[in-house]
């Protein structure tokens, strides 16, 4: 991936008609295979884990965003002079200072396709414990902001709850802006649709790795055991061609035959990840369910060798699948070494997510408590649009989510892909937005657009802030989980700095500063997933230093 800015620009984007404008040729090895094998886990792993819309008043960093419920569209940018840059150190986009040259964007808008992807943050962890840096290319700040615990309200119904809160930077005039959403629970275990699930397994040379194959046998051992009788997998295994190992088969009777199947998967010779994916998904047609969730997931390092080793090839054949009979990808990735790109083109035409597990304690996070509502599906083609207010905002920028960007008036064609959630799940965006000098009342209104997953009718929510959201304490004494999701925020920052192309966040603290405070957050939260940022912010400081 060439390195490259945040930003880009709007008019471009609209010229170019794009829906969920993901750069996928842009995009360093990612394990996307891990992600496939998270989504996988939640969906074999029964582990218990509204239309209208929404127009809630600012909050602030301590307290979310409330407000009154209505059927109102999200709101069109306010009318006044057009945006300027998103540039933290003041300058216009467009400038000549060697790294920018896009023009200015047209108006006050901001549109992305939701994303519940971790695996960036996953693989960059495990690089880190290793004593490595992450190449910049696969670091994904919305990742990072995206692997942890949130406290924003679920909605009563189906749909999202809308939260917009913030708190101001070191940084003159920059303040972060948070927009949280979230969805209701699922329906439990006992509850949930059947899941029809299509294991593509590499089996390749490259996969005798310790945390690879090995890894991979223990979690479809996992998952086996935790999927009801009802519910059906099939294995397939890839090397330089691809067997079917177990056909469709409901698993009430024959678990022992799945685990005999598992067991016997041991690496061989070389990696054609497009016999395996073609035909996994031919087995995942042949073997469709009607009314039940039905999806191919994943498990490689993507390290394709043999076949067509181009991403391109596939992409029709996935797309068709999920578009004539709702068959949706999964990725998990797994290694060291992986190809990232390649296994992130194929998922996200699968309308998949992307997980990263490393060792087999994380592995039975992600299936047993993470991914099991995974089965059901909350909301389909998500996409969020926040309109800022150019009397009170000078400059907005969107922290990552370079790959998720859609066209702004793309926002209402449902035929535009967005992204799929599923219930008890938080999606969060973060923003740095410098304010105007004296500014006061409304500052941005964010706004979700779903289709219902049954009927595919199309519903919205919104919420709003205002500049004393912004303008009041500083982020250190913001509540916890605004805390967390700064830091995960600067420290994707710092990671990606070392690539070039990419502008700190404002108000960007140093890594020894960073270290202080997130060990005090790992204490006061009493949260694994907190003391692993923690760590993760230490062995950077020493890598960096």
């Amino acid at each position: 991936m060439t390195s490259r800015t945040p930003i880009r620009d709007r008019d471009r984007d609209r010229g170019r008609g794009r829906g969920r404008g993901r750069h996928h040729n842009r995009r360093a090895a990612r394990p996307a295979v891990l992600a496939v094998l998270a989504a996988a886990a939640v969906l074999l792993s029964g582990c218990s884990a509204s239309d209208g819309g929404h127009d809630r008043s600012s909050g602030t960093a301590q307290e979310g965003g409330r407000g009154s419920r209505g059927g109102n569209p999200a709101p069109a940018p306010a009318q006044g002079e057009p945006g300027t840059a998103d540039r933290a150190d003041g300058k216009a986009q467009g400038e000549d200072d060697g790294r920018r040259t896009e023009a200015p964007p047209a108006d006050y808008l901001s549109t992305f396709a939701l994303d519940v992807d971790t695996a960036s943050w996953g693989y960059a962890r495990r690089t880190l414990a290793d004593g490595n840096l992450p190449d910049p290319r696969t670091v994904r700040p919305e990742e990072f902001v995206n692997s942890f615990r949130q406290d924003y309200r679920q909605p009563d119904g189906n749909g999202f709850s809308v939260t917009v809160d913030g708190a101001r930077t070191d940084a003159a005039d920059w303040s972060l802006m948070r927009v949280g959403l979230a969805t209701r629970a699922g329906l439990g275990h006992d509850r949930r649709p059947p899941a029809a699930l299509t294991f593509v397994v590499d089996i390749s040379g490259s996969m005798a790795e310790p945390g690879r194959l090995d890894l991979v046998r223990k979690s479809l051992d996992l998952m086996t055991d935790r999927l009801r009788g009802d519910d059906s997998v099939a294995v397939v295994a890839f090397s330089g061609e691809a067997q079917t190992r177990l056909p469709m088969t409901r698993l009430d009777g024959n678990r022992k035959r799945v685990h005999e199947v598992v067991d016997r998967l041991r690496p061989t010779d070389s990696t054609n990840v497009e016999a395996g994916v073609t035909r996994g998904y031919d087995i995942a047609v042949e073997g469709r369910r009607a009314g039940a969730t039905n999806r191919v997931v994943l498990l490689s390092d993507a390290l394709a060798n043999t076949g067509t080793t181009s991403a391109d090839a596939l992409l029709e054949r996935i797309d068709g699948a999920r578009r004539d009979h709702g068959i949706t990808l999964f990725g998990v990735g797994v290694g060291s070494d992986y190809n990232d790109a390649f296994m992130e083109r194929l998922v996200d035409k699968g309308d998949g997510h992307t997980v990263y597990v490393s060792d087999e304690e994380e592995a039975r996070r992600v299936f047993c408590d993470e991914l099991p509502a995974q089965v059901e599906l909350r909301a389909r083609d998500a996409k969020a649009q926040v309109s800022f207010d150019p009397r009170n905002v000078e400059r907005f920028r969107l922290i990552g989510y370079d790959n998720r960007r859609v066209a702004d008036d793309s926002f209402r064609d449902d035929s535009v892909d967005g992204g799929e959630v599923g219930p008890g799940h938080t999606v969060t965006a973060l923003y740095a937005v410098r304010l105007r000098p004296g500014a006061s009342g409304h500052v941005a209104t964010a706004t979700v657009r779903w289709l219902d997953p049954d009927g595919r009718s199309p519903h919205e929510e919104s919420g709003r802030v205002e500049a004393s959201a912004l303008t009041g304490a500083g982020w250190e004494q913001a509540a916890p989980r605004f805390q967390v999701t700064v830091a995960a925020a600067y420290l994707a920052s710092s990671l990606r700095e070392r690539g070039g192309g990419w502008e700190a966040v404002p108000g960007a603290v140093g890594l020894g500063r960073l270290s202080e405070i997130t060990a005090r957050l790992a204490e006061r939260t009493e949260d694994p997933e907190v003391r692993q940022l923690s760590e993760a912010v230490r062995d950077a400081r020493r890598l960096l230093s």
